[in-house]
């Protein structure tokens, strides 16, 4: 009995075997602990498997290892388009003709925009999904069609059948009277609609259709109220509506999580309940709106910091709760998803935070970018956006099991480069609940396919924010765009393709298929949220941000490997700024986290914040590592060293010199600049 709550506590809260043993009081030897040794990865069709680097785990507990199940294996997956409103040819006044629309109801634009165009979910009746689109090419009121202009929320029918009218999609913001949107928030991405299948999250904005299912007939422009989402903050002594972003609806349909940049290039993380106000009097938004009340922080004071000081000593915290932009929910909501802390060099992973007891667990571990995330309604499986199989992250990151001390400098450069501009490398990767172990790294959705153009895994079309899991289980819903603009042609590999979606559109909304699979009968209840978050700080009105007493300062420290050897660091400043530093360098001697990946050399790197945008860095970077044992791999950069300068928001790649990482044999280098 005591070994099985013992696994309970390792494989569903998430925490370390060493934290599950302390914690009930017991003490097993070094050998019964569990290791998974990772290595080198590459892309299959249908699933990512790894290089002949190692051959199995090491667990010789046997209940431990029983408990947290094999891999599974790759599943049938069908693919299609579904469909959107009509393309219309030109923005034009009465450019959407009747041989476009013979029925009246609207034509969106061609171009993806700037978060013009960004599918959500799916309606609780699984028949549906939610799609803010742009309606384009309307003619001049009081033509009925007139009032199909300019952003849009719809719905999408998802099961091959039409609304009342005959259209597979339904307008549910158009037409909506003035007096029953009053002061509309502008900000109208990440779509979301709620459980009870009657409002919808549309940006800063809530769409509530007075108790009518939105995907009914009952749910008319003349029932609907669309109201703003109000977050009090005091700038300049005055309170104002707060500058949220990427807002994300918690299951209970109650409290919702978002993140908010700072002025100085950083962000932080919230999470608060919403509130209906009729009548308001406070703040710059005076009129019915949403308030967001009981607001935490997510920030616990006590373990912020991946590392911290022990006199001249570097302690590593796996348990470093620092959420750097939020994510979204599992599925029962009893999870927080987020960007956080790296848990190797460079690398970019998704990683999960339990609302009441502040565990933290680590979801994905492929050394490629991770970062839009969705969680089955049963929290049995997880879909991601991933760089995963492009190989555009491998020239910094491939080397496995590196500490993080550089990304104290690096991390924002580690999570820029994984986009060309506009262009993202994502596609979507199926991943069971236990996250990325051993040889497993998910399974591509959409991977059946010729890659020609217009395949569901046509290469030039890639993966945006967010994708979805139906209630049932059995579909994915996620949407790509596809290549364009300075993005391709010129410098940029790919020529610049011609899209074969409906008027040329450069964006598609797919519906994936888990074809084996039997739908859930029952949807899990949301886990019950206290009024604050035990674990993280509350934030009432005119709160300051507190100072973090746990960072490191600089100075020289010794970081012992948890296998052998060791790793001097130096981190030291190029100003005069007091305590601070800008640069990190690192000696590794017989360095090693986990048994056979031992590293030897050096890293240096300076960060430099280029002013007046805080969002530019300038890094120069000198490497020469290697890594012997299991594998044998370097990560080095060329003699004079590399040197890249990227906007974190641009994301356009420019660099002078080279840094590659070899792994076997296998060289992965820098993308060109400008790609």
């Amino acid at each position: 009995m005591l070994l099985s709550r013992i696994n309970i506590c390792f494989n569903r809260c998430g925490v370390t075997w060493e934290e599950t043993l302390i914690a009930f009081d017991l003490s097993f030897p070094d050998d019964e602990r569990c290791l998974f040794l990772l290595a080198n990865m590459h892309f299959n069709a249908v699933s990512l498997t790894l290089h002949l680097v190692i051959g199995a785990a090491l667990p010789a507990n046997h209940v431990l290892k029983n408990d947290i199940p094999p891999p599974p294996s790759p599943e049938p997956i069908e693919v299609v388009e579904l469909p959107l409103p009509p393309v219309a040819p030109s923005s034009e006044t009465g450019a959407c003709t009747l041989d476009i629309n013979p029925r009246k109801t609207g034509c969106i634009q061609r171009e993806l925009g700037d978060y013009e165009v960004q599918p959500g979910d799916f309606s609780p009746d699984d028949e549906h999904i939610i799609v803010n689109v742009k309606f384009s090419g309307a003619p001049e009121a009081p033509d009925p069609a007139s009032i199909y202009d300019g952003q849009q929320l719809i719905l999408v029918k998802a099961d091959g059948t039409t609304f009342s009218n005959g259209d597979t999609w339904k307008c549910l913001s158009c037409a909506v009277p003035a007096g029953q949107k009053k002061l509309l928030n502008l900000q109208r991405d990440y779509p979301h609609v709620f459980r009870s299948g009657d409002k919808a999250l549309w940006g800063h904005n809530i769409v509530d259709c007075n108790g009518h299912q939105l995907s009914s007939d009952a749910c008319t422009s003349q029932e609907t109220r669309i109201y703003p989402i109000y977050w009090a903050v005091i700038q300049d002594g005055v309170e104002v509506n707060g500058a949220p972003r990427e807002l994300r609806l918690h299951p209970d349909d109650v409290h919702l999580g978002w993140s908010s940049f700072t002025n100085t290039g950083g962000q932080n993380a919230f999470f608060g309940r919403l509130q209906f106000n009729a009548n308001p009097d406070t703040g710059n938004v005076v009129a019915p709106r949403y308030e967001l009340l009981d607001v935490d922080l997510l920030y616990d004071p006590t373990r912020s910091q991946r590392f911290t000081a022990d006199g001249d000593k570097i302690i590593m915290h796996d348990d470093a709760v620092g959420i750097g932009e939020l994510r979204g929910f599992s599925g029962t909501g009893d999870e927080i998803i987020y960007i956080g802390p790296t848990w190797e060099a460079n690398n970019i992973d998704i990683s999960a935070i339990h609302v009441t007891t502040g565990v933290v667990r680590r979801l994905t571990e492929h050394p490629e970018y991770t970062d839009p995330v969705a969680f089955s309604k049963d929290n049995e499986w997880f879909v991601v956006m991933d760089t995963r199989g492009s190989d555009r992250q491998m020239f910094m990151s491939g080397m496995r099991y590196i500490p993080p001390i550089v990304d104290l400098v690096t991390v924002t450069v580690a999570s820029s480069t994984r986009n060309n501009g506009n262009r993202r490398f994502f596609q979507p990767i199926l991943i069971d609940r236990y996250g990325d172990r051993g040889d497993y790294f998910g399974q591509q959705v959409n991977a059946e396919g010729n890659k020609s153009e217009g395949a569901v895994n046509d290469p030039n079309w890639n993966g945006r924010a967010d994708p979805a899991f139906s209630y049932d289980g059995t579909k994915i819903v996620y949407w790509q765009a596809i290549v364009t603009g300075r993005e391709c042609g010129g410098m940029n590999p790919p020529t610049c393709p011609v899209p074969t979606t409906q008027g040329q559109r450069e964006y598609r909304l797919m519906l994936s298929r888990l074809t084996s699979r039997t739908a859930l009968q029952t949807v899990p209840p949301a886990f019950d949220i206290p009024d604050h978050l035990p674990w993280a700080t509350p934030f009432p009105l005119g709160s300051s941000f507190p100072k973090d007493s746990q960072k490191l300062v600089a100075g020289s420290y010794i970081l012992e490997g948890r296998i052998s050897g060791n790793a001097v660091v130096e981190l030291t400043s190029s100003t005069s700024q007091s305590e601070g530093y800008d640069t990190v360098a690192v000696n590794y001697t017989n360095y090693a986290d986990v048994e056979g990946y031992v590293l030897n050399g050096w890293e240096k790197v300076k960060s430099t914040i280029l002013y007046p945008n805080p969002w530019d860095t300038l890094v120069d970077w000198y490497s020469d590592i290697e890594q012997t044992g299991v594998i044998t791999a370097t990560k080095e950069t060329s003699p004079d060293g590399f040197h890249l300068q990227i906007d974190a928001v641009a994301n356009i790649f420019n660099a002078t010199g080279f840094l590659k990482t070899t792994i076997n044999g296998i060289v992965y280098e820098q993308p060109a600049n400008g790609s």
